[in-house]
C-alpha cells in the first residue's frame, strides 16, 4: 500500500475517534495527565516545550502550568514559515499572538528557547513509538535542527488512548518517541 495514502487513511480514522470525545472526557483526561508530572522525572530550570491544542487535541494548559509550577521553563512552538518552528518561551499570563492552524504562540519578542524535554502533539501513535502528525513536518525538522546542535531532547508524545493504532508506517526521517502520555499514564518505548 502506499505511505502516504495509508497515512491520510490513518489520520482520519483516527481524528474521527478522537472527535468524538466529549468535551467533559477530554477535559478530565487533561487534568489527570498535569496530575502525572510527578512521574516525568524533569528538574527545575529543565526547558519543556508544550504545546497550543489545535482541535480537538490535548489541552495541555493544565500540564504546562503544573510543570511550570515544579520549576521548568515552558515554551511553545513559533511558525516562522511553511517549514520552520521555534520555541518562544511562554509565560500563562504574557501576551500571544496567533501563529495560524488554530494555534497561538508567543511573540517575536519572547526569548527563544532550545527544549530538552518536548511534549510532542500527534494525530496517531503505534507501540513503537512511531507518530504521525498532520502531515506538515514541522516537528521532524525541529528535532532534526535540535540534533545538529548536539541536543537530544526527551520526546514525549500526548495523545488520548483511542489515538493508538496498530501500526504507523516510518520513514528515515521519522523521529521515534521516547515515551508517551495519555489519560493512562506515562509509558515508556522500547529503545530501537
Amino acid at each position: 500500500m502506499d505511505t502516504a495514502f495509508f497515512k491520510k487513511s490513518l489520520r482520519s480514522e483516527t481524528l474521527k475517534r478522537r472527535d468524538a470525545l466529549s468535551p467533559d472526557y477530554r477535559s478530565k483526561a487533561a487534568a489527570k495527565m498535569a496530575d502525572r508530572v510527578g512521574e516525568f522525572g524533569i528538574a527545575k530550570g529543565t526547558v519543556v516545550s508544550g504545546f497550543w491544542p489545535m482541535r480537538t487535541e490535548v489541552d495541555v494548559h493544565p500540564l504546562m502550568a503544573t510543570l511550570a509550577e515544579s520549576g521548568a521553563r515552558i515554551c511553545l512552538p513559533a511558525i516562522l514559515d511553511k517549514t520552520t518552528i521555534v520555541f518562544r518561551e511562554y509565560f500563562p499570563d504574557g501576551e500571544m499572538i496567533d501563529m495560524g492552524f488554530g494555534t497561538m504562540g508567543p511573540p517575536e519578542t519572547a526569548t527563544v528557547l532550545e527544549p530538552t524535554v518536548m511534549l510532542v502533539p500527534l494525530v496517531a501513535f503505534d507501540g513503537r513509538g512511531h507518530r504521525i502528525g498532520y502531515g506538515a513536518g514541522y516537528y521532524d525538522r525541529a528535532i532534526a535542527g535540535l540534533h545538529a546542535k548536539g541536543i537530544l531532547p526527551r520526546l514525549i508524545g500526548v495523545a488520548f488512548d483511542c489515538q493508538q493504532v496498530e501500526f504507523v508506517p516510518d520513514e528515515p526521517h521519522d523521529v521515534r518517541l521516547a515515551e508517551m502520555l495519555t489519560e493512562s499514564g506515562l509509558r515508556p518505548f522500547e529503545p530501537g
